[in-house]
């Protein structure tokens, strides 16, 4: 695995030419599939994230660690025919954030040990994000603690890793997943922050004694105006970000961009074109995986009455374990209902891997089989893929038109970073 891609960006910048590269935040082996086989048909590099939350030294809500996050999609690039060559793992806000709760020396012990995991298994881009405060922190936390920190893992990072990794740096770090309830107009970071925050993560490497490691950091996550709530998108303002895109000129490294889901076309690459060099994309890829998924579930009702639906499996099981969103969704019981199922944030998305999501998925996948589903029904539930299965670009079974939602949701994404295949 080689990150010269992502070395590449901020020089090529400079040079007058633009480039980008997509970050796929995401651990379902479907979207990670898709996600390699458009790497592999446009002939790109293709950089796939862990967040700390899904992956760590501890198990993480997917139950791997990082080595076993390589290997995992390792093995479906093998099955995709991808080029591992071409092959970028990232850990994506890679910190304390688990483990909050405890005090911050506890709680950094812990993210040193979760940085020493990725680093040894391979992870070639390291997202260092210390932005949250601990237990016995203020809130926020101040610029200078959170560079300090963040200095702190990449040190961990720098002697643990079998080859240099390139390293993401910040202090102004959107919440990982999306915001948690509805977000108004946001105003993008101030380029002097900017610009200040580098400088302090200069400072700080270099306390360390890793000033080659600095050398290495490609991307300044900022708030570039973008973010999604569990109803609402706010979308690229291009003129509002016009002063933060100017400070990249002052800076060796171009802007990470969180929070890109359900960005338009347009909008994505406009934000490549000023310099938001990596487009973070998760909850967006795994929210056209559950629509597909639903639609499939809808289509079962007609072709198989009496079938056990998904729907009801997925609200039981929610019901059953409201860990993953009785905090984040309020209001009425309808409402909630809807949240659970239908947000943008799309926190259904921690249940994909429990056992009995897995089972009542295999079962409706299981039901359709080989079988072309009717193109009526397909227009009715699956409306998106209707042009696509009717000019024969996707077929007409249950696995195809599944795969061919999450490949349609990662279209713009390449084509703002790569242009139009």
């Amino acid at each position: 695995m080689s990150t010269k891609a992502l070395l590449a960006l901020a020089p090529a910048r400079k040079s007058g030419r633009v480039l980008g590269i997509p970050s796929i935040c995401s651990a379902h082996p479907v979207v990670i599939a898709a996600s390699l086989a458009m790497g592999r048909a446009r002939g790109t590099p293709v950089l796939i994230e862990a967040t700390c939350n899904q992956v760590n030294h501890e198990g993480g809500y997917t139950g791997m660690t990082p080595a076993d996050f390589r290997d995992f999609v390792r093995k479906i690039a093998a099955a995709e025919g991808f080029d591992p060559a071409g092959l970028i793992l990232g850990g994506d806000h890679l910190g304390p954030n688990p483990w909050t709760a405890l005090p911050a020396a506890d709680a950094m012990a812990k993210a040193c040990d979760m940085v020493a995991a990725y680093a040894q298994a391979g992870f070639g881009k390291i997202h260092l994000d210390a932005s949250m405060s601990c237990a016995d922190d203020p809130s926020p936390l101040p610029d200078a603690t959170i560079a300090t920190r963040n200095a702190q893992l990449a040190a961990v990072a720098e002697a643990h890793s079998p080859t240099p990794p390139v390293y993401i740096i910040g202090t102004e770090v959107p919440v990982p997943g999306g915001a948690w309830e509805e977000v108004e107009a946001l105003t993008p970071t101030a380029p002097e922050a900017a610009v200040a925050t580098a400088d302090l993560h200069r400072a700080a490497f270099a306390a360390q004694a890793i000033e080659a490691a600095f050398a290495r950091v490609v991307g300044l996550v900022v708030q570039p105006g973008v973010e999604f709530g569990n109803e609402n998108v706010v979308a690229y303002d291009r003129p509002a970000a016009r002063g933060l895109v100017g400070c990249l000129s002052d800076l060796p490294m171009l802007f990470e961009a969180h929070s890109t889901d359900y960005q338009t076309p347009q909008a994505l690459a406009d934000l490549v074109q000023d310099g938001f060099g990596i487009l973070k994309v998760g909850p967006g890829l795994t929210f056209a995986l559950r629509e597909a998924l639903y639609g499939l579930d809808h289509i079962a009702d007609v072709l198989f009455p009496g079938h056990p639906p998904l729907r009801t499996a997925m609200e039981s099981l929610m019901l059953q374990k409201p860990q993953h969103w009785a905090k984040y969704y309020h209001g009425t019981a309808l409402h909630q209902h809807l949240q659970r199922h239908y947000s943008y944030s799309d926190r259904i998305r921690y249940y994909w891997t429990d056992p009995a999501a897995q089972t009542a998925v295999i079962t409706l996948m299981a039901l359709f089989g080989d079988i072309e589903i009717p193109e009526p029904l397909i227009s009715q539930h699956l409306g998106a893929a209707y042009a696509e299965v009717m000019t024969g670009q996707t077929g007409k079974t249950a696995a195809a038109l599944l795969r061919a939602a999450v490949t349609r949701a990662l279209v713009p994404y390449f084509d703002a970073c790569y242009g139009a295949a």
